[in-house]
């Protein structure tokens, strides 16, 4: 799938929520981020290792398919990075509301990620 010139169909399908799905769809849309993606999949291993418990990696899995789910779409990624910006070099006042958009793009991502496929 390619975007279309709009830029509202995403690069590609949302893929599983597996690392080797997540790697590979970040080696497609966001090569750039393949070496965080690796040393944060490291740590997270490590602290699942260290305290014998899922959570680190279940919480690994579902930001990385949060970042994936913005970045396959150009628009979206987009306007994430706007707000990122203006957080990091505006006043209090659109700071705030720097927060609150990138807030609300991160909670419709994370809930359109745990609703149940149609």
């Amino acid at each position: 799938m390619t975007t279309s010139a709009a830029g509202q169909q995403p690069l590609i399908p949302q893929p599983p929520g597996t690392v080797t799905a997540l790697r590979q769809a970040l080696a497609q849309i966001a090569p750039a981020s393949l070496p965080a993606f690796t040393r944060e999949l490291d740590q997270a291993a490590d602290q699942s290792r260290q305290g014998a418990d899922l959570a680190p990696l279940r919480r690994f899995v579902a930001q990385w398919a949060v970042y994936v789910h913005v970045q396959r779409q150009p628009r979206l990624a987009s306007e994430l990075r706007h707000w990122e910006e203006s957080a990091a070099t505006a006043d209090a006042t659109e700071a705030r509301r720097a927060a609150t958009e990138i807030g609300r793009i991160l909670g419709e991502a994370h809930a359109a990620l745990s609703a149940p496929p149609r």
